[in-house]
């Protein structure tokens, strides 16, 4: 599978040049506008365990010129840092690959990043759920941020700019050691700095038991100036609701002091992701849904805002509503097994009723009511890895949650 060259997501100024010396110019730091054209204003780097600090004339000295520290291991409980160098600089590509992929061990390996010299990381997230598929799993994939050509490797490719230093770590939070980690982080050092440039920062938040009627946070609330870059999302249905479609939920984004109602909304979770009645597998540059797996009741999904960018100038929160349907008849004799569930509409096309009320459950035997298709808020285990940029390298999102919470009820 070949991975495709991605167009820079933040990084660039897309600008209106008079010539392509003002282009050049204008972009300054970064990679010139055309494959052809030179540029003095960076310098690559490509840091692994054949030369960590990235120092030139340095590369592969451990043998002799030989192969010689292609990896190394990370012990139970131990930290093996992967990068720590000082800027300017932007990363462009991470590769990685572990000797082992286990569901265990995808969720129990930690991966953080930190900007600037700071103590609080900008990215902590399982390793797996980083790597833009969760529940534990690999697949053979490529998207516009990631790939995993074989279903063996991780490969990242989402730019992350640092003006005074960078440091990239594995936390190995299993049990058991981790034999071999092998890593390549493609980077250039800058001559200068932007200050247009934003800090990348990732999220990763699971709860097994989604509150009804309370929206699952795929983001929580950031502060400052930034852009939303997009989430991967994955569920373990809860079998209670048996065949019930699981995915009616609409992704809400708050923006710059958006309240109770968010101005960016969609219309459905099959329907954010760019397919629709339903949610089979398949990937594309921006939206996918890697896992479907309707007898594990397991789905892994993916949108990226790439080409429909999102910004905010001073806050945003990214939330999904958990919803389910089904016929009217169905959902009556889940409630009478007294499974949780509250009514929201009847929808018999092209007149949608609409039955929710906050106080109280609408009794969906009503004569009055067509036995039709019937959404209802469910609860069901949810986990979202969440990407974006802001204008700090630290944020003030809760830390990881503990391994108990990563690692819970996890499928073969």
């Amino acid at each position: 599978m070949n991975i495709k060259l991605i167009i820079p997501l933040i990084i660039i100024t897309i600008c209106s040049c008079d010539s392509k010396n003002k282009s050049s110019e204008k972009a300054g730091n970064i990679l010139p506008s055309n494959m052809f054209e030179y540029t003095a204003n960076i310098e690559p780097r490509w840091i692994s365990f054949e030369n960590f600090s990235g120092s030139r004339g340095k590369g592969g000295m451990e043998n002799g010129g030989a192969k010689g520290h292609p990896c190394d291991s990370i012990t139970a409980g131990a930290t093996k840092t992967l990068l720590n160098i000082g800027g300017p600089g932007i990363i462009n590509r991470i590769w990685i690959t572990i000797s082992d992929r286990s569901p265990e061990m995808l969720r129990s390996l930690i991966i953080n990043m930190y900007w600037d010299n700071e103590s609080k990381p900008a990215v902590s997230v399982p390793f797996g759920d980083f790597f833009g598929i969760g529940l534990g799993k690999t697949a053979v994939y490529e998207n516009s941020l990631f790939a995993n050509p074989e279903g063996r490797s991780f490969n990242c490719f989402i730019q992350m700019p640092f003006k005074k230093s960078a440091r990239i770590e594995l936390v190995n939070g299993s049990p058991v050691d981790l034999p071999m980690v092998f890593y390549d982080i493609d980077l250039q050092l800058l001559k200068n700095w932007d200050e247009n440039y934003l800090y990348f920062h990732s999220f990763w938040h699971r709860d097994t038991a989604t509150v009804l009627a309370t929206d699952f946070e795929i983001m929580p609330e950031v502060h400052g100036k930034g852009r939303f870059l997009g989430s991967n999302i994955c569920i373990n249905a809860n079998p209670e609701y048996r065949d019930c479609w699981w995915g009616e939920g609409e992704v809400k984004i708050y923006l710059n002091g958006d309240t109770e109602f968010p101005t960016l909304v969609g219309s459905g979770t099959e329907d954010y992701i760019g397919t629709a009645w339903g949610q089979g597998q398949y990937f594309t540059n921006t939206t996918g849904c890697l896992i479907a797996d309707s007898k594990n009741l397991e789905w892994a999904f993916y949108r990226y805002h790439i080409s429909d960018p999102v910004y905010f100038k001073s806050d945003c929160k990214v939330t999904i509503q958990q919803i389910g349907g089904n016929n009217k008849d169905i959902v009556i004799g889940l409630q009478k097994k007294n499974v949780d569930l509250i009514p929201i509409t009847v929808h018999e096309a092209p007149r949608m009723i609409r039955i929710y009320k906050k106080d109280s459950t609408v009794n969906l035997e009503d004569p009055s009511l067509p036995n039709a298709w019937t959404n209802f808020y469910r609860s069901d285990d949810l986990a979202a890895t969440s990407y974006f940029y802001l204008d700090s390298p630290k944020n003030d999102l809760p830390d990881l949650q503990p391994l108990k919470i990563r690692t819970f009820n996890l499928r073969k």
